[in-house]
């Protein structure tokens, strides 16, 4: 089978709509139907529509005053959300390898994308036997820390969005609603959630919530090993003053102002 270039497969409209957007990267901030037309050697009804179609998405919104186009508040999302992104890595990576040193178990952050966690990094223990995260393996809410931690902290719509019928992964696993919503409270309460095999059994994982400067929810900071290793009493004396300190600093290094 001949592999065929990537360029084989751009749609012309969706490139005439990025030609769109990258107009507005310099000056002036507003830009007209027939500027536009020029700047881009497309006709006048194309751009328009373009413009439709962005405008309608967000992307793009109209100076009533002037009849000109600018940037949307969703470029700024987009632009926001490639900050927190790339900033969390970089700043979580320094936090996951000193709480993996300390604790000698594997440490993960994960991030929310369309109902689930995802692993974007992981640094593993230096044990013979150990917890291997997936990254970019997506994980359940209802049953994982880190799924736990998005749910407590995260924005109402998310605990609405949890599906009738829950997953069973193992006999540990809380299906019921009301338990779940117990079990949520005592997370934001306490600050961190405990996952004591219900994904995956003899599994246990503490997560706890990273923000950034404007206070918002932007993932979890996890350590998961075997049960065996993480008795409770451990989990009190140990590990969970050692994730809350770890958030806590990695939520400093993103400028989170724990003052008023």
């Amino acid at each position: 089978m001949v592999r065929r270039e990537k360029t084989n497969y751009i749609i012309q409209s969706v490139s005439h709509a990025l030609d769109v957007l990258e107009q507005f990267t310099g000056e002036p901030d507003e830009l007209g139907v027939t500027e536009l037309s020029k700047r881009l050697k497309l006709h006048k009804n194309n751009v328009f529509r373009l413009l439709a179609t962005l405008e309608a998405r967000g992307y793009i919104e109209q100076n009533k005053a002037t009849e000109n186009y600018r940037l949307g508040i969703r470029c700024l999302r987009l632009g926001q959300r490639f900050v927190t992104q790339t900033g969390l890595l970089r700043q979580a990576r320094p936090v996951m390898v000193q709480v993996a040193k300390v604790a000698n178990e594997t440490t993960l952050i994960t991030v929310l994308r369309e109902g689930k966690a995802i692993a974007l990094d992981a640094v593993e223990a230096e044990q013979p036997i150990r917890v291997v995260a997936r990254v970019g393996e997506p994980l359940p809410l209802h049953c994982t820390a880190v799924g736990k931690v998005h749910l407590a902290f995260g924005d109402d719509d998310l605990r609405t969005a949890l599906p009738e019928t829950l997953q069973k992964f193992t006999e540990r696993t809380v299906v019921d609603r009301q338990a779940i919503t117990q079990q949520l409270r005592k997370v934001a309460e306490s600050g961190y959630a405990i996952d004591s095999g219900e994904h995956i059994d003899d599994v246990r994982s503490v997560a706890v919530p990273i923000r950034d400067y404007t206070r918002t929810l932007v993932g979890s900071l996890a350590l998961s090993g075997p049960a065996y290793r993480l008795s409770q009493d451990r989990l009190d004396k140990e590990i969970v003053p050692l994730m809350l300190k770890a958030g806590s600093e990695l939520s400093t290094r993103l400028g989170f102002d724990v003052g008023p």
